[in-house]
């Protein structure tokens, strides 16, 4: 275990979801700024910056610039995709500890909804401009990540036996929590009735196993634990972190869709921590599809692998369950920011500002980031109590 845990002292959320005439740059400033008001501390003292975007956005370096930022010691792109959140809280922590800045924020933005056009329509351009052999995959029919994900499910659905319903039981613990998020999309009950009368959209996948589109920023600062002593606000140590990023190929014999990046580096964060699965109270998982979140509990331990199904069907993750999961509604139900969305619920939960959501039990947390299609995989492990 470090000597020394590195603090995230402040966050910023900007409205997310169905927001447009906006861009991620903007979206990027503003949560810039939220995050460092939320903190208490000026843009003058920030001395890093690690942004994190889509491609084919206006988010970049150059966001210093907009920012005024100026000497800075620290300023980087980072791009795992789902993972970058979880990869850019770990360099930044780094960082601080070896002295090599002292106060670095960490942002993501983007704005991939328009008006008048689906959610789907906003990643799809991605599989249709793909080259090489993924240009194969275009043309057998693969035309979106909801196909190379569906790949995945249905192999971990059929080698483990687990049933739809199970999937569905995720997509309706995560609205029950989303009813009490005031910033969530989706605040409408949800029944598994609702679940299996969703349109399809590639088999096993329903409309309500996958994740939302969202326009918005969300930003964190990560400071050193001498300094965070005196912000005003209620630090969050990361007591660990890790990443994997497997090279799975969709080829015979790969543990494709079964086993993934999670099972390497959540023992990882949870050995730098100093501790096991049951010391988490609460788990934010990165749950891009309802799938994603099944197999990312497995691989992390919380239960055996296939088992995370009757686990999900026996009410242990909703509201009032021993195994508090997602608790602000998740990527399907809330926002979907990239592995800013499970982070941010993690801080609102540990400060203990999760209003009628709130976890009694809230000293630690689990954090996961998922990117590509099961390629890249990042995990923290927060605290209220430095090691």
């Amino acid at each position: 275990m470090p000597e020394r845990n590195a603090a995230i002292v402040g966050y910023g959320l900007t409205e997310v979801g169905k927001v447009f005439g906006r861009t991620a740059r903007g979206f990027a400033t503003d949560a810039v700024r939220l995050a460092v008001a939320d903190a208490g501390v000026s843009l003058g003292e920030v001395d890093g910056l690690l942004v994190n975007a889509r491609a084919r956005t206006d988010l970049n370096l150059s966001l210093a610039r907009t920012l005024g930022l100026q000497n800075l010691r620290m300023l980087s792109e980072v791009n795992a995709f789902g993972a970058s959140a979880a990869i850019m809280v770990a360099q930044a922590s780094k960082a601080v500890l070896a002295g090599e800045a002292e106060t670095v924020v960490c942002v993501f933005a983007d704005d991939p909804r328009k008006e008048n056009t689906g959610g789907s329509d906003a990643y799809r351009a991605s599989s249709l401009t793909a080259t090489g052999f993924r240009s194969a995959e275009t043309a057998a029919g693969f035309t979106s990540v909801n196909h190379r994900y569906a790949l995945a499910a249905r192999r971990y659905m059929d080698h483990y036996g687990v049933a739809s319903s199970q999937l569905g039981a995720v997509a309706v613990s995560q609205r029950a929590w989303a009813l009490d998020n005031p910033v969530a999309q989706m605040r409408s009950p949800l029944t598994l009735d609702d679940y299996h009368r969703s349109r399809w959209v590639v088999d096993p996948l329903h409309l309500l196993d996958c994740c939302l589109v969202s326009n918005g920023g969300a930003a964190v600062v990560v400071t050193t634990p001498e300094r965070a002593r005196d912000l005003p606000t209620t630090p969050v140590y990361v007591r660990g972190w890790g990443q994997a990023h497997p090279g799975y190929v969709l080829e015979r014999g790969t543990e494709f869709g079964l086993v993934t990046g999670a099972a390497v580096s959540g023992p990882a964060a949870l050995k730098m921590a100093g501790m096991t699965v049951d010391d988490i109270d609460l788990r934010e998982i990165y749950d891009c599809y309802t799938y994603t979140l099944l197999v990312t509990l497995e691989d992390y331990g919380f239960c055996g692998k296939g088992e995370a199904g009757e686990l999900a069907a026996s009410g242990a993750l909703a509201p009032g369950g021993a195994l508090p999961t997602n608790t602000g509604g998740g990527q399907l139900s809330s926002f979907y920011l990239w592995g800013m969305t499970p982070l941010v619920e993690a801080l609102t939960q540990l400060r203990g500002e999760a209003g009628a959501r709130q976890v009694a039990q809230h000293g630690t947390a689990i954090v996961s980031g998922n990117g590509g299609i099961l390629d890249h995989h990042g995990t923290l492990v927060l605290a209220t109590a430095a090691a």
